[in-house]
Order: structure tokens, then C-alpha cells, then sequence
């Protein structure tokens, strides 16, 4: 089952995209380094612990960075305008509370801040905030006193989410996108005992703001073949039609088939079912039409790359309440560590 610890301390450890070194990459290097052979982290803070092989070159990639704010402008009355890092929804952020990071390992508490209702127009009040109307208030009173508690221009924020159990098999956290994942890399490395391949296991930066850290590390490496793990939608809730749920949760792990950044490679989908049945693991399989994971960088890559993709299906992505449950992220492990301790049988 999930260990506990180890998965609230890779949740709650801070790092918006481009800067992961406020906290989870320093994380993940400490829970990763005593099962691989190598840990670097090269030029654009890519985390790349190797397991040296005599296989075929293999790149597992999961991305470390969440999504957050960052501090455009301070009001000379102390409230903080901001803008989005990655898919940041703007009624995500009324009346909520953040953590405002003033240096690595500090920050200040911030809120939500939004026009009372009671004053609003009848009709504002039916539409959704856009990012002119959205702040931050730290309790300054004053630009100066906001500058005297650390905040300027480029401050990074998250939201102030934490790990808690949902039920008997389910966790609700701030990013599960896509810490999950990293999870999941940290325990397959783990997990592992024999495997030909020569494995990279990589906790890619900034996925959130377009793939980037994926792709510069899958330059490097070069790999035979690449594997990415993310979240994916799990819209199995009130009001969305069977068809359009993409996954559910508890059902196990999702074999990707296609997003909108990568057709994964149909020999590496076949198998990964092949895998999932020989070894019990339950699987569903994914087609997301909207949003893409590393994998869309990582099949581009030089000459390209046969790759695939599992996901770990979440309910309210790009919230400070994402949902997933551990019977998914157990399979997910499974089938991540039963793929590499079969790679000898992939053909490409």
C-alpha cells in the first residue's frame, strides 16, 4: 500500500514551475539516491538519478513542478496582484489560503481576496472572476510593509493544501499533479530488483508551463525508449456522461493510448496491456482530448523516441483539492516496475 510519509512529503514540498529547488527537488534527490547509482541535476534543474544497465536506454519521466502564482504588482495598500503559472482557473482562488514564498524554506500566509457579493452588481456577481479582480492579502497595510516581509516582484505562491486521507482508499492534496507521479518514480526505482535496461529516472521542471524540462533532459539522454507518468482526468462525478468520464477512479492504472501532445506508440500500448493482464494489475485505458504530458516532448526528441505513457487518474486537477486513490497508484507502481524488468521482450 501507499507509504504515507514518504507521499506527504513529496505533496507538500513547494516548487512551482522554474522554481523546483524551493523544496521537492532537494526531496526527491534524498528519497531517490539510495536505489540508483547516479543522482545529477543538470543545467535546467532536471533531477536524473541512473540505474546503470546493459539494456536498452530507458527515460521515466514525471514531472516535479505544481502550478502556482507569481507577484506582478504590489498595491500601495499591501494587497498583491499575480499572475498564473501553468493552468491556473481564477475561481480556484477565492477565498483560499496561501503560502507566499519569501525564501527557501520561508513564507508568509496569504488569502484569496474578492469583492463581497453584498456589494457586487446583480449581474457580476454571475460571472466567474478573471485575473483583474483577483489579490492576495498578506495583512500588509502598506507596499513598504509588504517589501519588509519578505515579498517583491516574482515571489512565487502556492496554495496552502496539505495530505489527508478521503475515505478508506482515497487521498485528497494540493499537487497530486504531479507529485503522484514522482511518487511513483521514487517507489519504482524502490521496487526494482532486476531489469536489463539502463534506466533514467528523471523528475522533470517547468511540464506545467510547456514540457520544457522533458525535453532538454530526453536530449541529453537520448533515450531507446521513454516512458511518462502524470495524472490524468477522472471525471466520474455528478453530471458528466459515462463517455466522457476519460477515467475512474479505484479502477486502476491508466495505459495512455492518446492526449494532445502525444499518440503514444501502439506496440508500447499493446504491451503495457499484455503486462497488465499477465501480472493481475488493473488497468483502464486513456484518450484525453484536452492537455499532454512529457510524453509530447519526450517522442520529439532527436531522431524520436518510441514512447508511452501511464496515468494516475485524479478528480479536480489544478485545484488545491485533487482526489486519488492508492489501489491506482499501487497498479501504476506494478506496472511501471513490471515494464522494466520485462524490456528485454519490447521490439521497436
Amino acid at each position: 500500500m501507499v507509504d504515507y510519509e514518504l507521499l506527504k512529503k513529496v505533496v507538500e514540498a513547494p516548487g512551482v514551475s522554474g522554481y523546483e529547488f524551493l523544496g521537492i527537488r532537494d526531496v526527491v534527490i534524498e528519497e531517490i539516491k539510495d536505489y540508483v547509482d547516479e543522482v545529477k541535476v543538470d543545467r535546467l534543474g532536471n533531477v536524473i538519478a541512473h540505474k546503470k544497465g546493459d539494456g536498452p536506454k530507458v527515460m521515466i519521466a514525471a514531472h516535479m513542478d505544481q502550478i502556482g502564482l507569481m507577484v506582478t504588482h504590489i498595491e500601495k495598500n499591501g494587497f498583491l496582484r499575480v499572475a498564473p503559472i501553468g493552468g491556473v482557473d481564477p475561481k480556484t482562488l477565492i477565498a483560499q489560503r496561501f503560502k507566499v514564498w519569501v525564501d527557501k524554506g520561508k513564507y508568509i500566509y496569504g488569502v484569496g481576496g474578492s469583492i463581497p457579493p453584498h456589494i457586487q452588481k446583480p449581474e457580476d456577481r454571475k460571472k466567474s472572476p478573471d485575473w483583474d479582480q483577483i489579490f492576495i492579502d498578506i495583512g500588509a497595510e502598506s507596499k513598504e510593509e509588504a517589501e519588509e516581509m519578505g515579498v517583491r516582484i516574482g515571489t512565487v505562491i502556492t496554495w496552502d493544501g496539505r495530505l489527508e486521507r478521503l475515505g478508506k482508499h482515497r487521498f485528497v492534496s494540493i499537487a497530486f499533479d504531479d507529485r503522484i507521479a514522482i511518487y511513483i518514480l521514487i517507489e519504482t526505482a524502490r521496487q526494482l530488483q532486476d531489469t536489463k535496461a539502463d534506466v533514467y529516472f528523471v523528475a522533470t521542471v517547468q511540464e506545467e508551463v510547456g514540457l520544457r524540462g522533458a525535453r532538454t533532459s530526453a536530449f541529453g539522454i537520448e533515450p531507446d525508449y521513454g516512458f511518462a507518468i502524470d495524472v490524468t482526468i477522472a471525471a466520474d462525478v455528478p453530471g458528466t456522461p459515462e463517455h466522457k468520464q476519460v477515467t475512474r477512479l479505484g479502477k486502476g492504472t491508466a495505459i495512455k493510448i492518446m492526449d494532445r501532445s502525444v499518440i503514444c506508440h501502439p506496440t508500447i500500448v499493446r504491451w503495457l496491456e499484455e503486462l497488465a493482464k499477465r501480472y493481475e494489475i488493473p488497468y483502464q485505458l486513456e484518450i484525453l482530448l484536452g492537455g499532454g504530458t512529457d510524453a509530447g516532448a519526450i517522442h520529439l526528441t532527436r531522431e524520436g523516441v518510441p514512447t508511452g505513457a501511464i496515468s494516475v487518474p485524479a478528480r479536480y486537477i489544478h485545484s488545491n483539492t485533487e482526489v486519488v486513490d492508492e489501489r491506482d497508484v499501487d497498479a501504476s507502481v506494478k506496472l511501471m516496475v513490471k515494464a522494466l524488468e520485462n524490456i528485454h521482450e519490447l521490439k521497436i
